[in-house]
C-alpha cells in the first residue's frame, strides 16, 4: 500500500468574512489548548462530557499532512479564540464556536469558508461529525447538510472488567516496534477502507498520531501476530489523565471470527488500566458491525453522533 502523494500546488485561500468586533487568522500550533476549550464547551453542553484531549490535537497537527496556515481559520474576540474551522482532509471538516458566542454569525462564516476552501481543493462534498440533536446538528441541518451515518461513543462502566480473551493457537500479542507499526498501519487501512469511500491515511500521518502524541509509550500500539509471525490485528489506545480511549482497532478480513478482535480489545483495556486508566472509551459507527463486539464485552453507549454532509 503506497501513501498518497500530497498536492504540490498551493490552493488559494478563500477570504475570511469580517464580523463586528472580531479578528481572524489561521490557527497556530500554540492554539491547541484554546481550540480544545471551544470543543469541550460545545460537547459538554450537548453530551455532558468531552472526549477530545489536548494531546489529540497536538498529535493531529504534528502530521506531515497537517496544514494549519492553509487549511484553518480562527475568529478571535479581543485576543480570545472563540471559533475555529479546519479542513482536516479533502471533504472532511472540524469546527466549533464557544456557546457564549453563538448567534454572532461566526458559525455561518466558518461554514462558508470551509465550503469555499473544500471546493478549491476539488472536493465534491463536505462532512463533519456532531452530537445528534445538539446545537451544531440543528445548525448544519438548517444549512442543508444531510445525515450520512450514525456514530456512538461507548464506555466501560465503573467496576466492570473485561476478562482476557484467548488468541487462536500459536498467535501472540505484544507492543509494536517500528516495523510492526508499518504492518499495523496496513491492517488498519485495509480494514477501515471496507467501510466505504474514505480518505486514506498516509503512513507518516498514522505514525505521528501514534508516536508523536504527547506521553506516547510503546504499549499504546499492540499487535496480534498469527502462527506464521504476520501482523493480523492491531489496537491503538491513548491515555489522557485517568481516561483511556481505544482510537483504532482492526483485524485483517481473513482472520475475523476467531476472537482476535475481542482479544485485542480486552488486552488494550487491561494495558490501559495497568497504566492508570480508571475509565475506558471508544467510538464506532453504523458503517461497520463493531458495536455488537464492544457491547458483548460490557461497553455501553454514552452518546450518539451523526455525520452531516453537504454536496458542493
Amino acid at each position: 500500500m503506497t501513501p498518497p502523494t500530497p498536492a504540490a500546488t498551493p490552493v488559494p485561500l478563500p477570504r475570511a468574512e469580517s464580523l463586528p468586533g472580531l479578528t481572524t487568522r489561521p490557527l497556530h500550533h500554540t492554539d491547541a489548548a484554546a481550540v480544545h476549550a471551544v470543543v469541550a464547551a460545545e460537547e459538554v453542553a450537548d453530551t455532558g462530557r468531552c472526549g477530545l484531549a489536548v494531546e489529540d490535537l497536538v498529535a493531529d497537527w504534528a502530521r506531515p499532512g497537517a496544514d494549519l496556515p492553509g487549511r484553518t481559520l480562527a475568529y478571535l474576540d479581543g485576543g480570545r479564540l472563540v471559533g475555529f474551522a479546519e479542513l482536516a482532509g479533502p471533504g472532511r471538516a472540524d469546527a466549533g464556536v464557544l456557546p457564549s458566542h453563538h448567534g454572532r454569525g461566526i458559525g455561518t462564516a466558518l461554514a462558508r469558508w470551509l465550503r469555499e476552501r473544500a471546493r478549491a481543493e476539488g472536493a465534491t462534498h463536505l462532512g463533519t461529525q456532531v452530537p445528534r440533536d445538539g446545537a451544531a446538528d440543528r445548525f448544519l441541518a438548517g444549512l442543508g447538510y444531510g445525515v450520512r451515518w450514525t456514530a456512538w461513543d461507548l464506555a466501560l462502566p465503573p467496576g466492570v472488567s473485561v476478562p482476557a480473551r484467548p488468541l487462536p493457537p500459536g498467535w501472540t500479542l505484544h507492543d509494536a516496534d517500528d516495523a510492526a507499526l508499518v504492518d499495523a498501519w496496513r491492517v488498519v487501512e485495509e480494514a477501515f477502507s471496507e467501510w466505504g469511500p474514505r480518505e486514506p491515511v498516509p503512513l507518516e500521518d498514522f505514525r505521528a498520531r501514534v508516536r508523536a502524541r504527547p506521553g506516547a509509550a510503546p504499549w499504546n500500539l499492540r499487535v496480534a501476530r498469527d502462527a506464521a509471525g504476520a501482523v493480523r490485528g492491531a489496537a491503538h489506545v491513548v491515555l489522557a489523565g485517568d481516561e483511556a480511549h481505544v482510537a483504532r482497532l482492526a483485524v485483517a478480513a481473513d482472520a475475523r471470527g476467531r476472537g482476535v478482535g475481542q482479544a485485542l480489545l480486552a488486552d488494550a483495556l487491561t494495558c490501559a488500566t495497568a497504566h492508570g486508566a480508571r475509565r475506558s472509551t471508544l467510538s464506532t459507527d453504523s458503517r461497520g458491525s463493531a458495536r455488537s463486539l464492544y457491547e458483548r464485552v460490557g461497553m455501553v453507549v454514552e452518546s450518539t453522533w451523526v455525520q452531516r454532509v453537504v454536496e458542493l
